[in-house]
């Protein structure tokens, strides 16, 4: 019998994402309103604002603020796209600023001149054979709406989210076909100003407003691919989580149980956007706590009516957890979810410590496949360290390292289990502002961008060794990642 040689499908959708409030910058510009994340410092006070416990309305002297320069994508566009290109990319994941479009979030007219600088941008990737992945909302909300109705807290944000959504769809119908609702949507409970626009009031509320903002996006996002699927029956809309399996530390029935809670956890938000329904065990557990979810007449039949198209998800390393305390186990350092140290993996010398775990990516594709039998997209991958430019060059080797693990796992799963997966973008394609940390020295890219982390730079762009390896991957369509 002879065996049939298997690779990535021919169709399979290669490229690099990046997300407007990290790298457009132009805060201001061509009547661009403020978004509620031009307002998260860099520094020590970053984490508490993301997390909800510290406001952050109002712009405080002697603070940077990252998002409001990013690495002036608005201003280099054409520059970056066409080293997208160069390198290869089938598809390129980007967002719209919301604040963009509709500088207050309530205005009764869009912004023409943010509408046409996407316009602008969509064309220059169709211009070189480039799809457009675009995510509508991802970590951005127009800060008037925070100050109005604290984010997602209040029912009128879906109401503004539906008129922004319906917009973008009208302006740019057949110029875009890959859409994301809300990136990372499952990061409402860990960061809920970040994610969502709310400000904790109380540790008493907390719960109560956390999860009366994740039910308004959950509805928001079905209204999104109605709404989608109305205007243009070729668009594919997909939902966006932070994903990576959980092991237990110990063999203990309870270290098992207590990952498979954790992991179901992130579950929860695809499980209600793929399966149109709120799991029983996610009933009970806000019955448990006294939630009420705040269902409105329509919510149950949109929410059912209106499911996502295929599942994107982001992973960088997979989760380790323990039930009992007296265990001696140490942290890990990750993105949003506490870890412990994983002994049995191995990582390399990068400044932020992560655990690579390849294996990991694996697993979670398979996790996703088997739950849903639904389409799966990587929306993010990859490992953040700190680069050296020397006479105009950037040797990343660890990146390099990084990613041919995990595309060697993606190919396996695909290959070897039958995962139906439709492309990658792996994250920070080009240098851009730390999401997590708000720095610019946590490079992920093929580029490297001549900035800062206080934005002092000239932000020229210059190729890493990464750049030529990834373009290779692509020209052999996954083949020759030595």
């Amino acid at each position: 019998m002879k065996r049939k040689q298997l690779g990535f499908p021919d169709h399979f959708l290669w490229g690099g994402a990046t997300a407007a409030n990290q790298c457009e910058g132009a805060h201001l510009e061509d009547g661009r309103g403020l978004g509620h994340i031009d307002l998260v410092p860099q520094g020590s006070e970053r984490w508490n604002v993301m997390s909800g416990t510290l406001d952050s309305l109002q712009q405080k002297p002697n603070t940077y603020y990252p998002s409001m320069k990013g690495i002036d994508f608005y201003h280099h566009y054409k520059e970056d796209i066409a080293l997208f290109a160069e390198m290869g990319f089938k598809v390129f994941r980007m967002s719209i600023d919301w604040a963009r479009i509709f500088p207050l979030g309530i205005d009764e007219k869009p912004n023409e001149k943010g509408l046409q600088f996407y316009e602008d941008v969509f064309n220059e990737l169709h211009l070189y054979g480039i799809e457009p992945l675009v995510t509508m909302t991802h970590y951005d909300i127009p800060l008037e709406l925070v100050k109005r109705y604290n984010g997602w807290e209040s029912r009128e944000t879906i109401e503004c989210f539906k008129k922004y959504v319906k917009t973008i769809l009208t302006r740019y119908k057949g110029m875009v076909k890959y859409w994301l609702t809300f990136n990372e949507i499952n990061c409402i409970t860990s960061l809920p100003y970040y994610a969502a626009g709310v400000v904790i009031r109380s540790e008493e509320e907390r719960l109560q407003q956390i999860y009366t903002a994740v039910h308004h996006e959950l509805v928001a996002s079905a209204w999104a691919v109605k709404i989608a699927h109305e205007i243009d029956k070729n668009n594919m809309v997909g939902c966006m989580l932070a994903a990576g399996v959980t092991y237990p530390y110990r063999c203990a029935p309870e270290d098992v149980w207590l990952a498979h809670a954790s992991g179901r956890g992130k579950f929860f938000f695809s499980d209600v956007l793929v399966r149109g329904e709120y799991p029983e065990y996610k009933l009970k557990e806000f019955e448990r706590i006294g939630f009420d979810i705040p269902f409105f007449k329509e919510d149950k039949e949109v929410l059912k009516n209106h499911t996502v198209d295929f599942i994107s998800f982001s992973y960088y390393s997979s989760q380790l957890v323990c039930a009992d305390q007296n265990v001696i186990a140490e942290k890990a350092e990750g993105n949003v979810f506490p870890t412990l140290r994983n002994p049995y993996l191995k990582e390399k010398d990068t400044a932020w410590k992560w655990q690579i775990d390849a294996l990991g990516l694996r697993t979670t594709l398979n996790q996703f496949y088997e739950r849903y039998q639904k389409p799966l997209f990587i929306a993010e991958n990859g490992v953040g360290g700190i680069d050296t430019l020397e006479n105009g060059r950037v040797h990343d080797e660890y990146h390099i390292h990084y990613l041919r693990e995990h595309i060697k796992a993606m190919k396996d799963a695909i290959t070897l289990d039958g995962v139906d997966l439709m492309g990658y973008t792996s994250w920070g394609c080009i240098d851009l502002v730390s999401a997590s940390t708000g720095q610019m020295k946590k490079r992920y890219g093929y580029i490297y961008v001549d900035a800062d982390d206080l934005g002092q730079g000239s932000y020229q762009r210059y190729k890493k060794d990464s750049f030529e390896w990834y373009k290779k991957v692509i020209a052999t369509n996954g083949e020759d990642l030595d």
